[in-house]
């Protein structure tokens, strides 16, 4: 029987080290073509320091069993919307989307979400935005990201969660689906 998993918010330095490595495994560039098929991918490489600065303005939601990260959902808060350069596209689309559909502007961005291999199928996906909308619902409206087409797990997992499509659009040749879930 598998150990007990927990949901909280990240609050330490080792915690935010276990959520880079975790990042590092899953990374679109290092796996192969086939298990980007099966289990999905990651596209950003964050760093320590940006990482922390994204934490320290909203805390980002982690999974843990046995006392180490198993799975993360990363906030960023629209302030950080030029800090990252592979964003700014998302951002600036988001921004367009947001005012030609008359949507509610009080959204928080989700930064990236990421479960261990380990204990993938055991509802963390799930958990980890059950856990961060309730977290987030008295401050925002909505949880808006966006997923490489190509990664058709991920697309598939946000959209069972509740996430709906609300634009697709291209960048740095990649084509993107934004998506909004309502909290």
């Amino acid at each position: 029987m598998s150990a007990l998993i927990t949901y909280h918010r990240a609050t330490t330095k080792t915690e935010l080290e276990e959520i880079l490595s975790l990042q590092a495994q899953n990374l679109r560039h290092i796996i192969s073509e086939e298990e980007k098929q099966k289990e999905g991918f990651v596209t950003l490489q964050h760093d320590f320091e940006i990482l922390k600065k994204m934490n320290d303005a909203c805390a980002h939601c982690i999974a843990k069993q046995d006392g180490k990260v198993v799975g993360y959902a990363l906030s960023m808060l629209q302030d950080f919307k030029h800090q990252i350069p592979l964003l700014v596209p998302m951002f600036k689309e988001i921004d367009k989307t947001i005012k030609a559909q008359h949507l509610s502007t009080n959204y928080i961005a989700m930064g990236q979400i990421c479960v261990d291999k380990n204990v993938r199928g055991q509802g963390v996906f799930r958990g980890l935005y059950r856990y961060m909308a309730d977290q987030l619902k008295d401050s925002f409206d909505a949880i808006i990201t966006e997923v490489d087409t190509k990664n058709k797990r991920s697309s598939q997992a946000h959209q069972a969660v509740g996430f709906k499509v609300i634009k697709n659009y291209t960048s740095n040749n990649q084509f993107w689906e934004i998506i909004s879930l309502e909290i």
